[in-house]
């Protein structure tokens, strides 16, 4: 009997051994994919982009430094936001309630990218304020596109008349991540995108002034990180004497997919900032992709279906009586991403009207207009404004 009985507490030993090896397994099994998305966050919280709230931008004068903007001169501003150059009118997008992300080619992204640039120079603004354009990111195979656009504006430029004025710029990031891990079927993967401003007229210094992130950790680690490029450009009198003034153009791109506080924060540190210049003297152009529509204009026609992405409502009485808010409601700013554009019913498509300009009671507004580009290199239309400094 003692035999058996040393036998039996041997054997439950064994077993309590192997019950023990196969949890131990187990648990390490478990514990790996957690080990490595718990390294994961953690790279990404360490690499996450972390602007100051405000940082001077480099004015790259490569093509030229740009001529002395005379108070009085009527001049064109162009806003476009170029969808990085991948969300043409074959392309759907994943937060819109389509699955595309990336371009489908390198060859698709050069056609959008010289479609987007023949259509700017067919206009030739005197100034140019773009969004979503991407200098090294993998959704568009790592195309520094700032480069490619001020080269084939160039190119236009000298083709037409060799002693045109060429374009300075700036640039700063809105989306500096070091890679973003969705959607899951098609990664974004990294990011370097932002927006950017080219003047044919003198830019002293710039900007980047950092909007407030509705976002919190981890989200925000791989999200936007919206800002102000805010440009300073001095005005001359026809003399070509200093008037102690500057045209402060402001580009930007405010909140898409939030709940709606973001893009109140940002427009109400946008307005700070505008009030701030005006106060000084100065002439102020803002232009961008608002993502909101403005309450003094029309958008009846384009009405909101059941399902689909709503903009905000920026109320223009907010700003008051020495800012003109601009929109071009004769044909749409921007269209829905839940469904190609190619080979759709567009007269039943989604519509928005999100991009324009507020701009100072001291800018003689002369005319603005958005361009019918039928959505082929973006999901924005571009909007174009002429204006002129009072004396």
């Amino acid at each position: 009997m003692k035999k058996d009985s040393e036998k039996s507490s041997k054997n439950k030993s064994k077993k309590s051994s192997v019950g023990k090896k196969i949890l131990k397994i187990v648990g390490i099994i478990l514990l790996i994919p957690i080990l490595i998305v718990g390294g994961f966050l953690a790279w990404l919280t360490i690499k996450e982009y972390r602007p100051a709230d405000v940082e001077n931008v480099e004015v790259d004068t490569t093509e030229g430094k740009g001529e002395k903007l005379v108070s009085g001169t009527e001049f064109t501003v162009m806003s476009w936001n170029m969808g990085y150059a991948g969300l043409g009118d074959n392309m759907d997008f994943f937060m819109d309630g389509g699955s595309g992300e990336t371009v489908t080619t390198i060859e698709r992204q050069d056609v959008n990218i010289a479609g987007l640039t023949g259509m700017m120079a067919a206009n030739n603004p005197d100034v140019l304020f773009l969004q979503e354009i991407d200098r090294n990111s993998d959704r568009t195979y790592n195309v520094d596109e700032l480069f490619k656009v001020k080269g084939d504006l160039t190119t236009y430029e000298n083709s037409m008349d060799p002693e045109n004025v060429p374009y300075a710029s700036t640039f700063a990031y809105n989306y500096n991540a070091e890679y973003v891990p969705y959607p899951v079927n098609d990664m974004i993967g990294h990011v370097e995108s932002g927006v950017a401003v080219l003047s044919k007229y003198e830019i002293a210094n710039a900007e980047r002034v950092s909007l407030p992130c509705p976002f919190s950790w981890p989200v925000k680690t791989v999200n936007l990180k919206r800002c102000l490029l805010v440009n300073h450009v001095p005005v001359v009198d026809a003399e070509g004497n200093d008037t102690g003034k500057e045209l402060v153009l402001i580009n930007l791109h405010l909140e898409a997919y939030d709940d709606g506080e973001g893009k109140i924060a940002q427009t109400k540190a946008l307005k700070k900032l505008m009030d701030e210049e005006l106060n000084k003297g100065n002439y102020v152009i803002v232009g961008g992709d608002f993502n909101q529509t403005f309450s003094n204009v029309d958008s009846s026609m384009y009405p909101v279906k059941d399902g689909m992405w709503t903009p905000g409502s920026l109320d223009t009485e907010e700003f008051g009586s020495r800012w003109q808010c601009l929109m071009d409601n004769s044909t749409p700013t921007c269209r829905s991403l839940d469904q190609p554009y190619q080979g759709a019913d567009q007269d039943n498509f989604q519509y928005y009207m999100i991009d324009g300009f507020i701009v100072s009671d001291n800018v003689k507004v002369e005319s603005i207009e958005t361009l019918d580009y039928y959505f082929a290199g973006s999901d924005h239309n571009p909007v174009l404004l002429k204006v002129s400094l009072g004396e």
